[in-house]
């Protein structure tokens, strides 16, 4: 059983890049406010980042459910989220996007994404009402920081402010930047966890099997214990370098990590944290290999 905690979906991008649009072309491409950038796989030629294209790639790789996040790049799909949740309501959790000056509601979802490194107003503090809305809502919250500490302290406050919130680090705290581990131990707080969303994006150069990354995790599980780590996948973006399945075997096929803290990573945690209850045991598909 494998839990993605990090994956993305959007029907055609109406996001920002800075103060610049992004926008979905076709062949897996986007215009990412000016550059012409491969934001997906080559194959999903028409531009959409379908439910039924990740639901395929979870199928064939053995991955039980995910969890759909947002980002600024990508814009609101809110609507797009819902629509995929209420089609295949056991394997998703759905993150409603949080935009500052923009409207939101927590309405029909299970958390929400709050990208506190893009926000238009800096300062998390000042965006107070999100959280106490999750909060009193029972919703939790996923989070992605500026590099190494510069937002550290402000959320120290936030997770002191809401003992009981479940909050996760994205991006597995930018854990190629200094001071990365300052991230981390935000997860010594009893309900905070961190996400590996991401993971082999910050690793690229080294590539599959990614050993930086496994002594990476081991280093994270040191700060704050396996107990508190999940593994996200960053779908589709990570999949123009590797498949779907790529993205956690490295952790399955590592000799550096316990079989009991490989279940932890990939699914029990995240389990428990997201509250998925009712996943489907998938049956192995051999493939022509």
């Amino acid at each position: 059983m494998i839990i993605d905690a990090h994956a993305h979906l959007w029907k055609t991008q109406t996001g920002r890049r800075d103060n610049n649009p992004v926008r979905t072309l076709e062949n897996g491409l986007s215009d990412f406010g000016g550059e012409i950038k491969q934001m997906m796989p080559p194959y999903m030629i028409s531009g959409e980042n379908s439910p039924e294209m990740l639901i395929a790639n979870m199928n064939y790789a053995g991955v039980n459910g995910a969890v759909i996040v947002g980002e600024v790049m990508d814009g609101n799909q809110n609507d797009y989220f819902k629509q995929a949740k209420a089609k295949y309501p056991d394997r998703f959790k759905i993150c409603a996007f949080y935009d500052d000056g923009e409207p939101y509601t927590l309405e029909g979802f299970d958390g929400i994404k709050i990208c506190a490194c893009k926000l238009k107003t800096p300062g998390i503090q000042r965006h107070i009402e999100v959280f106490e809305k999750a909060n009193s809502e029972n919703k939790f919250v996923c989070i992605e920081l500026e590099d190494g500490d510069a937002q550290v302290g402000e959320m120290k406050e936030i997770i002191e402010q809401f003992p009981d919130l479940k909050i996760a680090i994205g991006h597995f705290g930018m854990v190629t930047r200094d001071k990365w581990q300052k991230q981390i131990e935000l997860a010594r707080y009893k309900n905070v966890f961190v996400e590996s969303g991401g993971i082999t994006w910050l690793f690229n150069k080294e590539f599959y099997p990614y050993p930086s990354a496994i002594r990476a995790i081991n280093e994270a599980a040191e700060i704050c214990s396996f107990d508190k780590l999940m593994w996200g996948s960053d779908y589709p973006r990570t999949m123009v370098e590797i498949t779907y399945k790529m993205s956690f075997d490295f952790v399955v096929k590592s000799k550096e990590i316990s079989e009991e803290n490989k279940a932890k990573f990939l699914f029990e945690n995240a389990k428990n944290f997201y509250g998925f209850n009712h996943l489907p045991k998938l049956s192995k598909i051999d493939n022509m290999l």
